[in-house]
């Protein structure tokens, strides 16, 4: 029997063996199925801890790389549900998504939860389709930076700030000292340029689907999903299960993929804590990183 006829025979051998079973065989392994894998990104970007996990790229680099990486996978979903973060993670994490989607050429759709603001807009510009719930909140497309003024507290105090650098702008906006107009406008430059790679990012991705006023698109202002729409931010209005079946089917499966998760959080492949880090850990932190994460949502009402 020639090489080419004994690996017909086997190929038809397998396509019985796979007939016979196709009853029982879970949705996923059958040869007609139809896969969505799902990566959910949930939280503040770049915002993590052990004990509150956020999204980075490291967090989620290998789920999507293991959801782009199916052979019958016909296309990526993103379940989004952020108030933005981290520019740079924000950033990395957009640009990772389109290198998967473009190497495995498989379409990439975000489908918007509570709210994809800010950093979680920009992740959301990753998808070919965004997809939200008509009460999501979409937008902000702007950079935002905060903190506090100390130095009258401490002068009552009585305390004396003392600080030594080694370059001239070392201790720029430094809490505990005056605000200095020229150090504002250094910070300003910086949040400028910032937002001119967001703008420019929005527009290369979302292209002549924009209708909406350049001024009022790029204010840092955000929107409920139905003026979203008429803005060209967004492609639709539904929710992820019910879109997903009428795009590829009933029988669509949609398994989802998630970062691996140790006892006390997300892993971050490449680093190893040592014994009792964890255990040594201030709560201080944790509570204060609580704090401001739960800032971040409030600012959407959330």
């Amino acid at each position: 029997m020639s090489e080419i006829s004994e690996a017909k025979a086997q190929s038809g051998m397998l396509s019985g063996l796979h007939r016979l079973f196709h009853p029982v065989l879970p949705k996923r392994w059958r040869a007609d199925a139809v896969i969505v894998p799902v990566v959910r990104l949930t939280g503040v970007i770049g915002f993590a801890t052990p004990l509150r996990p956020g999204i980075t790229l490291a967090g989620f680099a290998r789920a999507l790389e293991r959801a782009f990486g199916g052979g019958k996978v016909k296309a990526v979903a993103l379940a989004i549900n952020s108030p933005g973060g981290s520019a740079a993670q924000s950033h990395l994490i957009f640009r990772r998504i389109r290198q998967l989607a473009d190497e495995n050429e498989v379409p990439v759709i975000a489908v918007v939860e509570d709210v994809a603001a800010s950093g979680g807009y920009m992740i959301a510009c990753a998808a070919d389709e965004i997809v939200c719930d008509p009460t999501s909140i979409v937008g902000s497309i702007g950079v935002i930076g905060a903190t506090f003024g100390f130095n009258e507290a401490i002068h009552k105090l009585g305390i004396e700030r003392r600080i030594y650098t080694a370059g001239e702008h070392k201790a720029m906006l430094d809490p505990f000292l005056p605000e200095k107009p020229e150090e504002v406008e250094r910070i300003k430059a910086i949040q400028n340029e910032i937002h001119q790679t967001f703008i420019d990012l929005v527009r290369a991705r979302r292209g002549e689907r924009l209708t909406g006023p350049e001024k009022t698109l790029f204010s840092g202002e955000y929107w409920t999903a139905p003026t979203a729409l008429g803005y060209g931010l967004i492609d639709r209005i539904g929710d992820l299960r019910s879109y997903l079946r009428e795009r590829f089917g009933e029988e669509v499966v949609t398994p989802l993929i998630s970062p691996e998760r140790g006892l006390f959080g997300r892993r971050t492949p490449g680093v190893l804590e040592e014994p009792g880090f964890l255990a040594g850990r201030s709560s201080v932190d944790e509570l204060v990183s609580a704090f401001e994460a739960r800032a971040i949502w409030a600012r959407f009402g959330l």
